[in-house]
């Protein structure tokens, strides 16, 4: 089969659209790729690229076709939407003339926000006669609005009706959150929506490495975040709850990655005297197994509201393959996966007293309860998000519509 993915991010940005994309390869699709230059999280064009250059590149066989974007820069509201406008008005430019002698089966759209990078999608599916495919990780207008990204009443009716007429040129939408079915359902019009979870990380976590030179956590009690340190991730609430335990000298936070909060953070550590909490920065994706190992929870957090609580954080697939047992630090959604697992502690999103209480009861619980709980959300992880038994579900779903439009 013959499939376009259509993501503003792609390797070498550690999005889940990656893992799927190779793992879809390796079952035998043919796959390619429309991206832009990458910039993701740190707002910067990556080295060896270049903002308004068109380049084709290789990477396990996939192809991927780059169009120029503007970076989005330090992640202010005027840099994001340059950002996001730019990869949508070059991918439509663009894309027909880089897919000129192509033909597509399905055009697949991975979908964060924002839902918008479907329109050049939508344009390659008209052209080429192919089915088009929207994997919906972000509900719009709902994530505007509880970001704070958007205050308008006004402007959020208008994107909503643009999120509907978006859906409803889909021949497919599939959703990451069973949560997300009936707000989407309710948009979507005619056009089917299928609950279809997003994958753990295909290989690496299985590969520990063995140099751990530049990566060592010490022996504490490491509590390690990793991902985004963004707007979404109530940071703060993580600041808190380190504050709070500020006196248990053995217990640390170690928050692993980069962001638009990055310097918030470290700001914070300095002035509150944080001497148990670590920012080792950011790492490649080879260098995480290892990281992981090294935890002796891993912690995971979102902001308080609904859509939030709609949403299944990716990381959390990354965790339960982990092996390693997990403290959510959120609502809905996200917390019922972790308590199905079995795989640790979940407690209300926002409140730091009781995140400094889950890391203390799982300080003081058992090396083999803990280990128990790794081995449950391993297992879980198995049977639920697995890569490759996901990437033949999603061809098959794939064959499916193609075979209904046909």
């Amino acid at each position: 089969m013959q499939v376009l993915i259509v993501s503003q991010y792609f390797w070498p940005e550690t999005f889940r659209i990656t893992e799927v994309a190779r793992a879809l390869y390796d079952e035998g699709c043919n796959i390619s790729v429309l991206t832009g230059q990458p910039n993701y999280p740190d707002g910067t064009i990556y080295h060896d690229y270049s903002a308004c250059s068109i380049v084709s590149q290789c990477y396990h066989g996939i192809g991927i076709y780059r169009v120029p974007l503007i970076p989005r820069g330090k992640g202010g509201g005027f840099s994001l939407i340059a950002n996001y406008v730019s990869f949508i008005v070059t991918a439509s430019i663009f894309g027909p003339w880089l897919f000129r002698k192509k033909n597509f089966d399905v055009i697949f759209v991975f979908a964060p926000s924002p839902i918008l990078q479907a329109i050049p999608a939508m344009v390659l599916a008209k052209l080429k006669n192919a089915r088009l495919v929207t994997w919906i990780q972000d509900l719009w207008p709902e994530s505007l609005s509880a970001t704070g990204f958007v205050k308008s009443n006004i402007l959020l009716a208008l994107v909503s009706q643009v999120v509907r007429w978006i859906y409803r040129h889909n021949d497919l939408l599939l959703v990451q959150s069973e949560a997300f079915l009936a707000p989407v359902r309710q948009m979507a019009g005619k056009t089917p929506v299928t609950f279809h979870p997003n994958p753990g990380d295909l290989e690496y976590l299985d590969s520990p490495s063995n140099d751990c030179s530049k990566i060592s956590f010490g022996q504490n009690f490491n509590v390690v975040f990793t991902g985004n340190l963004g707007k979404a991730q109530a940071l703060e609430t993580i600041i808190e709850a380190a504050t709070l335990l500020k006196e248990e000298q053995q217990i640390s936070f170690v928050l692993v990655g980069s962001g638009s909060r990055s310097e918030w953070l470290s700001q914070m550590v300095v002035k509150r005297s944080l001497n148990n909490v670590r920012l080792p920065g950011r790492f490649p994706l080879s260098d995480m197994p290892f990281i992981m190992e090294q935890a002796s929870v891993l912690l995971v957090s979102l902001n308080r509201s609904p859509i939030m609580s709609l949403t299944i954080p990716s990381k959390i697939q990354a965790y339960l393959a982990a092996g390693k047992p997990i403290i959510a630090s959120l609502d809905g959604e996200g917390a019922r996966v972790v308590q199905l697992a079995g795989a640790g502690l979940t407690c209300p999103a926002e409140n730091a007293k009781s995140l400094a209480e889950a890391v203390k009861k799982l300080r003081a619980m058992s090396v083999e309860q803990r280990e128990q709980m790794g081995k449950n959300g391993r297992k879980y992880y198995l049977e639920n998000f697995e890569p490759k038994m996901l990437a033949k579900k999603l061809l098959r779903i794939f064959a499916d519509i193609w075979q209904k439009k046909s």
